[in-house]
């Protein structure tokens, strides 16, 4: 009898799950809390059609298994451009200091069309499976052999088995009937969700004016709002731009007032080239689909891969799933794409992936 399986999430790992799933599990219900398809991964057009990512971009030879994934699906990377001249900023009042970035033989990759193709394309691969967006689920109780899981607008959804592809931390905000261990409920909330409290930001142009002047576009600064920077040209080398990180206190601003300090300090580094930029934006990684309040970190990634996370509770109907559920590359696109892997393998293991 084939079995039925909800996935709470629509981020790379739930898609991904649903995609290795496809062919063994015959009822596969995915509900995402937001509106869009994606997770951290968030991708957006700029005025000119630039694909800006303000979610995860990068990937290296070492993400095997998000490369065989890219593969299986058709979709292509190619190497991050850092050729020329990069800057470090130390101090306001100084000049910035030059340096080059050696050729490296693990070079950082970018996935041609932006990160959300791997988005786009899974969403086409699972297109039998049912997907419920603006659905966000606040309990699951045990009932027989099957779990319920309502959701905050009233609807009730049944399967036999349910996978949460969420960070830990949202997790522990749902109620469990009956309740989960004790010791699990408290770490939960432990689990370090991986770019929460980041602050993306991206800036597109017309024309690559750094490129133009030697520049690779790669900046480190102690010294400005944005904290870290690098090329965002596409692919096909015909569409321009920045992405990169600001500064954590940059959310005190809104985001006018970032856009305007963002320019500034590029005027400052590139000249009045810098100005005329046809689009910015920026995402504070803070909001409800990743963050359920502030975490006690003392350590990156911490309790990310924890064994217990690897258990299934509710009598082996309820499962954790994602990024920060797994041992290798915890917090990053391959350690979704490994946990979706290994969770479909231990569902279906005679059929899936």
């Amino acid at each position: 009898m084939t079995q039925s399986i909800i996935i709470v999430g629509a981020g790379l790992s739930g898609l991904t799950l649903a995609y290795y799933l496809k062919n063994s599990v015959a009822d596969i219900t995915i509900i995402e809390a937001s509106d869009r398809l994606g997770g951290r991964i968030h991708t957006v057009k700029g005025k000119l059609d630039t694909p800006l990512e303000l979610g995860a971009t990068w990937l290296s030879d070492m993400h095997s298994e998000l490369i065989t994934l890219l593969g299986e699906l058709n979709l292509r990377k190619y190497p991050q451009f850092s050729g020329g001249i990069s800057l470090f900023q130390t101090k306001s009042f100084e000049p910035s200091q030059q340096f080059y970035v050696p050729e490296s033989e693990q070079p950082s990759y970018r996935i041609v069309g932006g990160s959300q193709a791997i988005i786009d394309t899974l969403a086409k691969e699972v297109s039998n499976s049912k997907i419920i967006l603006n659905h966000s689920v606040i309990s699951v109780i045990e009932s027989g052999d099957k779990l319920s899981v309502l959701t905050d607008t009233g609807s009730q959804f049944k399967a036999d088995k349910v996978v949460f592809c969420i960070p830990p931390q949202l997790a522990s905000t749902i109620s469990y009937s009956p309740s989960l261990p004790k010791a699990f409920q408290e770490l939960l909330p432990g689990v370090q969700t991986w770019m929460m409290g980041a602050i993306k930001f991206v800036v597109e142009y017309k024309v690559p004016f750094w490129r133009n002047k030697g520049y690779s576009g790669m900046l480190y600064s102690h010294a400005g709002l944005i904290v870290e920077m690098y090329d965002h040209t596409n692919f096909e080398e015909e569409k321009f731009g920045f992405t990169g990180f600001l500064n954590g206190s940059a959310g005190i601003y809104d985001q006018q007032v970032r856009r305007e300090l963002v320019i500034k300090q590029l005027v400052t580094l590139f000249g009045e080239e810098a100005l005329p930029a046809t689009d910015y934006q920026d995402k504070i990684w803070t909001d409800r689909f990743i963050s359920a309040g502030n975490q006690m970190i003392t350590h990156p990634h911490q309790n990310n891969g924890h064994p217990d996370l690897l258990k299934a509770y509710m009598n082996g109907k309820l499962h954790f799933c994602g990024t920060e559920t797994s041992i290798s590359h915890g917090g990053y696109m391959e350690g979704a794409v490994v946990s979706a892997r290994n969770k479909a393998l231990e569902l279906a293991p005679a059929k899936a992936v």
